[in-house]
């Protein structure tokens, strides 16, 4: 071939050419890599961190603490003096996952290249659906909420009481109504600890702070997501709001009560028999599928604890192990337990699966059946021996004879101190109190 370059000087030059471009391509996404973080093992993330759920209200702050125990690392969240495990802590890449299942609740998120901070979301499901809020965490011990100087405060009453210790009469207020609740506060220099008591149960373990007349308190346990802010008024009293996962929203008022002021409804006369000349029936079926029955032969005779729960309610977890307690100490003398399962979604396999992880988390013997829905209007009609369903739980004493004796709304779980202390010696006299009966021939018990 004649005229021009010869074919092979110029294959030649491109081929450098592209050689040269690979190299520089090379170089580039190499250097790309080493900027990009390694994957995150778990026991990386060992330590105190500070974790925010972004509320309609703002910050909701809670501690998160991670340890090794026995080679394996577990994650812990930290309310004032509770430590609540999760079940499970995973990582994959730069992911982490921290498990509750007994509750559905999942915290999920993406660990920064430093390892310092994660931000991702919480997920919990509810009735109809799913809740969510953006989850974010800093490495480090520091104070729960943020310094007062960094948030925006209105100007206080100039006579704020320097700090709030004491019994509250509270008032919580939303677009159906008033409802009557007691607050009790324990504050150490500007750090405070305490609890909500209503006639349905208790806020658990609140957290927070007050100062300038501030008052900010909150607590996420896997389930309840709650923040409430209030400010002191001229007049002594506080006034605020109270926030609950990610849509609920509610004002608040207080006013300074003595101790022994009463303020809630007897929880032991709230709900009644409704024929006093009949026991309480049930017939629902296990989480194997099989029907347990009031009738069964192995309820005659006995005193029975019936338990009316939901697997997502905290203040049913706090009494779950005392009933497992009860039901092992008390079984050989005559006690039988029974928990009807009021769940979310109606789906009977989805709410065995999770009832049969709540069995296992709190150690439980005795049957757990699947009495329906939580809809407190429909576990009524579930169990028409009772006069209504106000709360979960809702505990039922029978005697011997198959008679109803006493039914109690609610629990006082052990963030209430002296009225969680209070309730377990009530419930556990007034079984043994049962246990102690005989029985004669015609099924009456002795000493009627």
């Amino acid at each position: 071939m004649s005229g021009g370059r010869p074919v092979s000087g110029v294959y030649t030059r491109w081929m450098r050419r592209i050689l040269m471009l690979m190299l520089v391509v090379a170089v580039v996404a190499c250097s790309g890599q080493s900027q990009q973080a390694p994957p995150i093992n778990a026991i990386d993330l060992v330590g105190e961190w500070r974790s925010v759920l972004d509320s309609p209200g703002g910050e909701l702050p809670f501690a998160l603490r991670i340890t090794e125990q026995d080679g394996t690392v577990v994650a812990s969240i930290v309310n004032d003096t509770e430590e609540l495990p999760f079940k499970a802590l995973r990582t994959e890449g730069n992911g982490v996952t921290l498990e509750m299942p007994w509750y559905d609740s999942v915290l999920e998120g993406q660990i920064s290249a430093d390892g310092s901070s994660i931000a991702g979301r919480w997920r919990k499901t509810i009735p109809g659906g799913i809740s969510e809020l953006p989850w974010r965490a800093e490495r480090g011990s520091s104070a729960r909420f943020r310094p007062i100087e960094d948030v925006i405060v209105e100007e206080v009453a100039p006579q704020a009481p320097p700090e709030i210790t004491g019994a509250w009469r509270v008032t919580f207020s939303d677009e159906n109504g008033d409802e009557a609740a007691r607050g009790e506060f324990h504050q150490r220099g500007t750090h405070v600890a305490g609890t909500f008591l209503t006639p349905t149960g208790d806020y658990r373990y609140l957290e927070g702070s007050y100062e300038s007349g501030l008052l900010r308190l909150s607590t996420f346990d896997g389930a309840h997501a709650f923040l409430f802010h209030a400010r002191a008024q001229a007049d002594g009293t506080l006034a605020g709001d109270f926030w609950s996962r990610d849509s609920y929203h509610a004002t608040w008022v207080a006013e300074p009560i003595t101790a022994d002021t009463a303020v809630l409804p007897d929880p032991w006369q709230q709900v009644s028999p409704t024929r006093v000349d009949r026991g309480f029936s049930f017939r629902f079926a296990d989480l194997e599928g099989q029907v347990v029955s009031s009738d069964d032969a192995r309820f005659a005779g006995k005193v029975l604890v019936v338990n009316l729960f939901g697997s997502w309610c905290p203040n049913c977890n706090d009494e779950a192990p005392l009933l497992a307690r009860w039901h092992q100490r008390w079984s050989a003398d005559g006690l039988e337990i029974v928990g009807l399962a009021f769940e979310f979604s109606g789906d009977s396999e989805r709410d065995r699966r999770v009832l049969r992880r709540y069995a296992e988390r709190h150690g439980i013997e005795y049957p757990l059946l699947l009495a329906g829905v939580s809809d407190k209007a429909e576990a009524a009609l579930a169990v028409p021996d009772l006069s209504a369903v106000l709360s979960y739980p809702t505990t039922v004493l029978i005697g011997r004879d198959g008679k109803i004796r006493w039914i109690h709304s609610g629990f006082a779980g052990p963030g209430t101190g002296r009225h969680h202390t209070v309730l377990v010696t009530e419930i556990e006299d007034r079984i043994t109190a049962l246990l102690a009966e005989g029985i004669r021939i015609d099924g009456r018990p002795i000493g009627d």
